[in-house]
């Protein structure tokens, strides 16, 4: 089964509220942008001069705050976020 399959077994809440925040002016200054590639959802992507961060994708794995120093992560607001259908 593809990552892709994988990802449709979630269930996902979305809030209306972004819960990771992306430091603009260091992420422009880097020049490997781990973000773009670690993220197994494909959350970041990148068009000059801006990372945009499609946040509804998010799985919650926090690999992004583990590889990017330039990312902000918390868990999403109450009742929001991402429910994993079997465990």
């Amino acid at each position: 089964m593809r990552l892709e399959e994988k990802l449709y077994l979630l269930r996902h809440v979305v809030d209306e509220k972004s819960h990771i925040k992306v430091d603009e002016e260091a992420c422009a200054r880097c020049a490997s942008r781990i973000c773009l590639d670690v993220c197994p959802a494909n959350v970041y992507s990148y068009v000059e001069p801006k990372v945009f961060v499609a946040y509804e994708n998010c799985v919650e794995c926090g690999t992004c705050r583990i590889a990017c120093p330039f990312i902000e992560w918390v868990n999403p607001r109450g009742g929001a976020g991402i429910s994993y259908r079997y465990g």
